[in-house]
This record gives structure tokens, sequence and C-alpha cells, in this order.
């Protein structure tokens, strides 16, 4: 579920964000910096984080406020699913992360399967893009869409990357412990079940 003060600092900082971006006057640039002070001070106050750390991952962003693009990709071989160990917090994961700019979302996932472990794989279709808010994800500052990306193995060899401790492909009644930022575990058997089976894209 989705924390209501979350939602609303989140709301807040988007507002004030827009509003520094575009505004022109003075008074009201003075009134929407201190929105975004308010939306600081509130994930502050709920997290115990410092706001001046706060300040930096949640309130730096400029320009008009949109939410983040997380992409996954998904990868079989048999019966089993492609996953990675992540040094972060030593679970589980799809191979994946942020969008960059300038590449596409099949791009991204090829990128991060390669860099996270080892494999060669060519993105074939596009399973579904998640609204994190609906899923059962820990709570966190960004407004995020998750893209999953199905993808075939094509070559390389199996390593652990920059970000990974271990790579390795599980069945279904075998899952390892998961990193429930990146990956839950209703997504992860929804993606057994969708594979291959439907040609729609899941949008929620």
């Amino acid at each position: 579920m989705q924390l209501k003060w979350l939602e609303w600092a989140k709301q807040i900082q988007a507002i004030s964000q827009a509003g520094l971006a575009y505004s022109k006057d003075m008074y009201d640039l003075e009134r929407f910096e201190m929105l975004r002070d308010l939306s600081v001070e509130i994930l502050s106050e709920y997290t115990g984080v410092e706001q001046e750390q706060v300040r930096s991952l949640f309130a730096g962003e400029k320009g008009y406020a949109t939410p983040k693009v997380d992409v996954r990709a998904v990868v079989f071989r048999d019966e089993r699913l492609l996953l990675v160990r992540e040094k972060v917090d030593g679970n589980w994961a799809l191979p994946g992360g942020w969008a960059d700019i300038g590449l596409s979302p099949k791009e991204v996932a090829a990128k991060e399967v390669l860099e996270e472990s080892g494999l060669i794989v060519e993105p074939v279709r596009l399973l579904g893009v998640l609204d994190k808010k609906f899923h059962d994800h820990p709570p966190e500052p960004w407004h995020v869409y998750k893209m999953f990306v199905l993808c075939e193995e094509t070559g390389g060899e199996a390593q652990a990357g920059m970000e990974t401790m271990e790579v390795g492909f599980f069945p279904k009644d075998r899952l390892p412990p998961l990193s429930q930022g990146r990956n839950t575990l209703k997504q992860v058997l929804w993606l057994f079940e969708t594979k291959g089976v439907s040609q729609e894209v899941r949008l929620d």
C-alpha cells in the first residue's frame, strides 16, 4: 500500500519543482521553494534521514517532474528464470535498472543483462508496464514505472558484474529471497505465467 504521507510529500515536491521551473514572479518562486522545503521536511521526519540527504536525493531535480522508469529483463532458460544477486542487499532480482538517456527500453534491457549477468540477449517483447504504487514494494520517494521486457538468450557466459554477486536460473518453486524494491514475488510468479502465452501487454 502507498503510504499517504509519502504520496503527499511526492505530490508537493512535484508541484514545487514545476513551479520553480516555470514561474517568473519572485514571490511565487519563494512560495514554491517553501513547498519544496516542506516536502523535504515531511520525508525527513517520517524516515529519520537527514534533511540535506533527502534534499539531494529527493528534491534535487529540476524541470517538470515525471516518473522514473525502471527496465527489467525477463530471460528464461527452459522453465527457469534468470536472476542476479544484488550486492546492495544480498537478495535476488531480475537484471535491470534505471532507463538511460539515449537508449530505448530494449537497448537498456540488453545492456543490463550483459553488465549484471555476462549473458547476451535479444529483447523480443514488452510484457508489461507496472506502476510501483500498486504493488507491494517498500516505500520510496520516487514515482516509478517498471517495464518488463522478455528477452531470448543468444550467447555470453554467466558471471557476476560490478553490482551483482551471483547469477542463476531458478524454477518457480525454488525462488531465492527476492530484492523487494526491484521485484516482488507476485510479479515474478506472473512472469512465469505470462511468458510466451499472451501477446497482450499488461498496464497497471
